[in-house]
């Protein structure tokens, strides 16, 4: 996550991203999280995201170049604010040809305004005329029906919309809440042995975004994977035993009747329990109160 910023405030953002949001990383920071992804060994991927990474265009090209030279795949989301034109997104675009082998752009109803599904579009066309892999990323609106949810790194295609962060607070209400106690697991994340993990620019090691499993500017990513122990971990060991529901039981929470779906629980909860456990969830960007 090389930015918590981005110059769109979107209501499905689970990172609350924004305009106003701070946190961004330094070339020195991408250099030490890559050397710390070499030394694991097991990683193949790296993908710059935020926020909106073409916000900061050097460093984005820095750690692109960078991530190749150490041998990974690369990848990059972004939501084509820049594509305002084929000559513009061609000169935006063409320092990542070769290097990037996946460019991921946001496009759906939640970003900016009437001029987006024109510059998404034209991202699009100029990067496929360029050879570079390309598609879209979408999220439906809440009412839609029959679509697949997905978490993390949201493949293309449409996805629906997951409840936590800015999404909890302003698009929960627009869906049928269900009751609390059904939602006995987390479906989306492999939280005992995760195939992907994000990184902000604070060095947070988030196993899904808004809980930490450590900080690799504190310690070594190998040392945070080899001493991970999921069930003893204050929030993943109760996302195995039973779900959100169980983080509400083990820690005897307020709640509601019902929640939109098992990351609105889960969010909420995590809100309640920040002050006693800050250190996991982390930081204040991901819970809006930054």
């Amino acid at each position: 996550m090389l930015t918590y910023e981005c110059n769109y405030e979107c209501d499905h953002c689970f990172v609350w991203g924004g305009p106003s949001q701070t946190g961004t990383m330094t070339v020195d920071t991408i250099k030490h999280i890559l050397d710390q992804a070499k030394a694991l060994g097991s990683i193949r991927w790296i993908y710059f995201e935020g926020g909106e990474a073409f916000l900061y265009y050097e460093t984005l090209s820095a750690g692109v170049r960078m991530a190749e030279d150490a041998g990974f795949k690369v990848g990059i989301v972004t939501n084509a604010y820049w594509a305002t034109s084929d000559i513009e997104a061609a000169k935006w675009l063409k320092p990542f040809v070769g290097p990037v082998e996946d460019l991921s752009i946001s496009s759906d109803v939640y970003h900016g305004n009437d001029d987006v599904p024109e510059l998404t579009e034209t991202a699009r066309r100029v990067a496929t005329e360029l050879g570079m892999p390309v598609d879209f990323i979408t999220v439906a609106e809440p009412e839609a029906l029959e679509v697949p949810a997905a978490a993390g790194q949201l493949p293309a295609g449409q996805s629906a919309v997951l409840y936590r962060g800015r999404a909890a607070e302003k698009l929960a209400s627009r869906v049928e809440a269900k009751p609390w106690d059904q939602f006995t697991e987390c479906p989306w994340e492999d939280l005992r042995e995760p195939e992907r993990v994000h990184v902000d620019p604070f060095g947070n090691l988030h196993i899904c975004q808004g809980i930490s499993i450590g900080n690799l500017l504190e310690r070594p990513l190998p040392d945070i994977m080899a001493d991970y122990d999921a069930d003893k971990h204050p929030v993943v060991g109760p996302l195995l035993a039973g779900g959100p529901a169980e983080i509400v039981r083990r820690y005897g929470l307020a709640h509601e009747d019902g929640y939109a779906d098992h990351c609105h629980l889960c969010y909420k909860a995590r809100c309640a329990l920040r002050e006693r456990f800050p250190e996991v969830l982390t930081p204040d960007q991901m819970y809006g109160t930054s």
